[in-house]
């Protein structure tokens, strides 16, 4: 009589401890999702975590206040690590102008390079649990600490474009230039990202029980959709052309000579120029006390000389102020070293480094007589002296006679860029090739005797270029150093970039990116059927999960042995039907 309870009881227990044998294995298997929602949410308990129901809200009200927050920070530090990844091209320019206003040289544009890198990392990890946890019918709770984290995130990279915007305003064409070599790629990545948010869009908005609800989930990414799939009819890149239509490779013209490997400005970096077989040579004039031109960028020669040591009184005046006797006694090379203005600073020989560091200022004069001997186009930039200088009203007349008299230099190879009393100098030196640094109607290019252009690279447009080339008017961009650039600026037809990195452009033998119109629309037919097809088969999954649901009632319970559990692996209540 009393076996049958005693048996009944332990068969009741027996099936306890396998539910909760299942149920731990469960929660073993859900290792992942405990490691997404700790990273998110700080929630590394299974019983702190909360389900959602598919097609319900994904987080309660204050959440979902918050998750603008999170996509607008997310967005505006991928601009900003965009932006500032692109504009690598210019970070001797921001140092150059950062030295300028704090007096000490150091290399801040990789700093915020790396704060860029470092916030969209945040940013983009925070995202991708975020949609790990939708996919998982997981409630989103985002923890007050990546809170802070995300509100840091936002006012640095607002803080950072806006102050890109003041100070650096040109530097967004850069945007414009980029896009046309990287948009047909950007669509690619486009449509992936969009097939890896189909999971969860699919899910909660196939499986939510409110119309409102679903059109509100499957709108948008619809017509976003629709919008990613026909965008490259709009698409342009110069890189995108016929077989055969490729103009030659642009000519490279050093820019202060070859400032990667060698001191700006000096003979050592004019001569590594020729050696690694650039047309032209391009530098910065000066004019001593005394009347003798020099080659000095700066208005001072505290960052590219030992002044500091020699003149530490002097430190702040004018380079126009010293005579050349002064300016003799100046190392122009040991500051490289100490320094280092470029990243990607190639490793000297043991004789280069040597040579480097006896580098002195070098006279305008035996500039010249160099690139005649080796028959090299130059360039220059002259600085007008300052105020109570000596050759403050006649400081082109001195250079021209340098230039004509001095140097010996054939009048073809020197492309005239200074524009004040041109007339004046077209009279003395017709032979010079008459460069201008400002776009005009090729009827006034024409008219004042111009032959070449010298434009900022940020200007630069193929539609322009081939406009003058027609007219038989060459263009020049300055400075390109970055390979990608100099890509499109090969597809663009410039004739010829003043770039720092000689060394490096000399071996690029065809643009990046270049490729056929065939070969785009193949790229972009390939990637929309492929995005469209698996968003299709993911969709067809999520529906066929929910015909199943709804056919099959009996799968929201587990049958364990003799006892029935749901789908959460808990026993119902006693007296439950």
């Amino acid at each position: 009589m009393e076996g049958g309870p005693i048996t009944v009881k332990t068969a009741h227990f027996g099936n306890l401890r396998k539910a909760r044998k299942r149920f731990l294995q469960r929660y073993k298997h859900q290792r992942l999702l405990s490691c997404l929602a700790g990273l998110y949410s700080c929630r590394w308990q299974r019983y702190q975590r909360t389900q959602t129901q598919p097609g319900q809200c994904c987080c309660k009200v204050r959440e979902c206040v918050f998750s603008p927050v999170l996509a607008v920070a997310f967005c505006l530090s991928f601009i900003f690590l965009y932006l500032w990844g692109e504009a690598k091209n210019d970070y001797d320019n921001f140092d150059w102008y950062n030295y300028n206003k704090v007096g000490t040289w150091f290399l801040w544009s990789m700093v915020f390079l790396a704060v860029a890198a470092l916030l969209f990392s945040y940013t983009f990890l925070l995202v991708i649990l975020a949609l790990c946890l939708m996919s998982a019918s997981q409630e989103l709770y985002l923890h007050w600490s990546h809170k802070i984290g995300t509100l840091f995130v936002l006012i640095v990279s607002i803080t950072a474009l806006v102050l890109i915007t003041i100070m650096w305003n040109e530097e967004w064409k850069i945007l414009r230039l980029s896009l046309q070599i990287t948009a047909p790629f950007f669509h690619v990545i486009a449509i992936l990202i969009m097939i890896f948010l189909a999971w969860p869009v699919g899910l909660h908005a196939i499986q939510g029980k409110k119309k409102v609800l679903q059109v509100l989930i499957l709108g948008p990414y619809l017509a976003l959709l629709l919008f990613l799939l026909f965008v490259p009819l709009g698409l342009y890149s110069p890189c995108i052309l016929e077989k055969g239509t490729l103009g030659p490779k642009p000519a490279l013209i050093g820019h202060r000579g070859a400032p990667m490997v060698a001191p700006e400005n000096t003979e050592m970096a004019f001569q590594k120029t020729i050696d690694f077989g650039a047309v032209g040579l391009e530098t910065d004039v000066t004019i001593s006390y005394d009347g003798i031109p020099f080659l000095m960028h700066d208005k001072t020669l505290t960052r590219t000389t030992d002044i500091e040591e020699v003149m530490p009184s002097a430190v702040n005046e004018q380079a126009a102020m010293f005579t050349w006797d002064s300016l003799e006694e100046l190392n122009a090379g040991t500051w490289f070293f100490k320094n280092r203005p470029f990243l990607a600073m190639p490793q000297l020989s043991k004789a280069d480094e040597a040579l480097a560091r006896k580098q002195l200022i070098f006279k305008l004069g035996d500039f010249l007589k160099l690139a005649n001997q080796e028959n090299k186009l130059v360039i220059f930039d002259l600085y007008r002296p300052p105020v109570n200088h000596p050759y403050r009203d006649n400081w082109i007349h001195r250079t021209l006679q340098v230039v004509q008299n001095e140097s010996g230099i054939q009048p073809h190879l020197v492309l005239w860029l200074e524009d004040r009393q041109r007339s004046y100098v077209q009279s003395i030196a017709p032979g010079f090739q008459h460069t201008s640094g400002v776009k005009a109607p090729v009827e006034e290019l024409q008219r004042r005797k111009i032959v070449k252009l010298n434009l900022d690279y940020r200007d630069m447009s193929s539609e322009e270029i081939r406009k003058y080339a027609e007219a038989n008017i060459t263009t020049n961009l300055y400075v390109v150093s970055e390979s990608w650039l100099f890509s499109l600026a090969w597809c663009c037809g410039a004739h010829s970039v003043t770039t720092n990195a000689v060394h490096d452009l000399m071996n690029v033998t065809q643009p990046f990116f270049l490729m056929t119109p065939q070969e785009y629309r193949s790229m972009w037919i390939v990637a929309d059927v492929f995005g469209v097809v698996l968003i299709s088969l993911i969709f067809a999954i999520h529906w066929w999960r929910e015909i199943g649901v709804f056919n099959y009632p009996s799968r929201s319970n587990v049958s364990l042995e003799n006892g029935t559990y749901n789908k959460f692996g808990t026993a119902p209540k006693v007296g439950s039907a």
